[in-house]
């Protein structure tokens, strides 16, 4: 990490879970129906959230590629059904990518590590699909006490009641708060965790 990107850590980090997909799975036509809108909100909030200073970490399944470096993830998901995706939400250089071999982003991943590194409390969870990846990242986050934004409109799944049910588990159960992205004040939440930071630094 630069010098630069060390200076700016935010006490949030942004996840984009498996929003770099094939496309290629069974009833993928069903999650098909959402992810071009779900993906154009967010690269609103991805957007909005860097020029706060927000780290955007890619947390993504390797597709059975153990060899393989995220841009051949992307490579592979773009030339599968997954252009429109990439085309949305391709990686930036200043992005991290963490390559996951199951449902969960923690699951034998660096992403606790990245985390503890960028002194991060609060997760904003975003991706596909809500009721698989982003319901059992969330509850591995939750279980590490970190805060969680899960914005209602930034998350799909195959069938909409399922999306639905998965959002209202996390609002209940995992303490997440669910509102779409639009109604996120972003230098709030920012200024929430930092003070949840020095919070817990002082009280060791």
């Amino acid at each position: 990490m630069s010098k630069e990107q060390n200076e700016n850590k935010t006490s949030v980090a942004l996840l984009l879970i498996d929003v770099i997909n094939t496309m290629d799975f069974d009833d993928a036509e069903l999650l098909a129906r959402y992810t071009e809108k779900t993906a154009d909100s967010i690269a609103s909030l991805k957007k909005e959230g860097k020029s706060a200073g927000i780290p955007v970490i890619y947390v993504n399944d390797n597709y059975g590629m153990w060899q393989s470096d995220f841009k051949k993830v992307i490579n592979y998901a773009a030339k599968a059904n997954g252009q429109h995706l990439v085309d949305r939400l391709e990686p930036e250089d200043d992005d991290y990518t963490v390559v996951k071999p199951k449902h969960s982003g923690f699951f034998s991943t660096p992403l606790s590590s990245l985390l503890k590194f960028l002194n991060v409390k609060t997760l904003i969870l975003t991706g596909f699909a809500g009721n698989i990846c982003v319901l059992f990242t969330a509850n591995d986050a939750y279980m590490r006490e970190y805060d969680l934004y899960i914005p209602s409109d930034c998350c799909a799944s195959n069938l909409e009641e399922d999306n639905e049910y998965a959002l209202r588990l996390m609002k209940g159960n995992l303490k997440a708060n669910i509102d779409p992205s639009t109604k996120l004040n972003l230098t709030t939440l920012i200024e929430q965790a930092t003070q949840r930071q020095t919070f817990t630094s002082y009280d060791g």
